[in-house]
């Protein structure tokens, strides 16, 4: 996350004793601003069209509109939101839409207050962050082609920049880590990061990082046994 910049956040419940826990973490953290909450998708959509914020995190299953559709409503206008997702359940199906949807996290609301600010941070840098139950679906879903979006008609061409790029995204590298590396610049990199996302029909970076593993450009498994964000 960028450094002295406070992350204007909304939430999306339809219970209100977990919209205020969350309220009362947000008001302990400098860093974070909760400028609006929700109590179903519709309204969810109404607020973030008023508030345009950096960061959504949203329940599945809500009254009026779930979740899944609220998301994908939300990144069609607004692209650049970062978008978690937030459930009481781990069900393959609820993981999947969601995630095909384009959110770029999937916690349990059991997740605690750290698993909370790391899930952020990792999203507002690009990256994608499940808690431990979720990440060992993620990757059995990968391995088993689950992802329809995924399931291309013909083969993408990459340039190298873009492969490597690729591959360090899948590293957990931000984009100012990646430049450093490549000797670009930051924005050349988010650049080549949009390029990509636009080649294989993706929103986000989880995409990007199901597409390398899908198309054996990265192991699935080497990303779950070697990185912090998906340990």
């Amino acid at each position: 996350m960028k450094q002295n910049r406070v992350t204007r956040l909304v939430i999306a419940d339809d219970h209100k004793i977990f919209r205020d826990g969350l309220k009362l973490l947000f008001k302990r953290e400098k860093n974070y601003q909760l400028v609006g909450e929700a109590s179903d998708g519709e309204e969810l959509i109404d607020l973030v069209r008023s508030t345009q914020p950096d960061l959504v995190m949203t329940d599945i299953v809500m009254p009026k509109m779930d979740g899944v559709t609220a998301v994908r409503t939300i990144l069609s206008q607004y692209p650049d939101t970062a978008i978690i997702a937030m459930s009481m359940f781990e069900e393959e199906s609820m993981v999947v839409d969601m995630l095909q949807a384009g959110a770029l996290g999937y916690l349990l609301k059991d997740a605690d207050k750290e698993q909370i600010i790391e899930a952020i941070n990792s999203a507002m840098n690009h990256r994608p962050y499940y808690c431990d139950r979720i990440m060992t679906k993620v990757i059995k879903l990968m391995s088993d082609k689950k992802f329809e979006q995924q399931k291309e008609a013909e083969a993408v061409a990459f340039k190298d920049n873009e492969l490597n790029i690729i591959r360090l995204i899948c590293e957990e590298k931000t984009s100012k880590e990646i430049a450093n590396l490549l000797f670009m610049s930051p924005r050349t990199v988010e650049w080549y990061r949009i390029r990509i996302m636009e080649k294989i029909n993706v929103k986000s970076t989880t995409g990007i990082v199901i597409y390398a593993i899908r198309n054996n450009l990265v192991s699935a498994f080497a990303i779950f046994n070697g990185l912090a964000f998906m340990a």
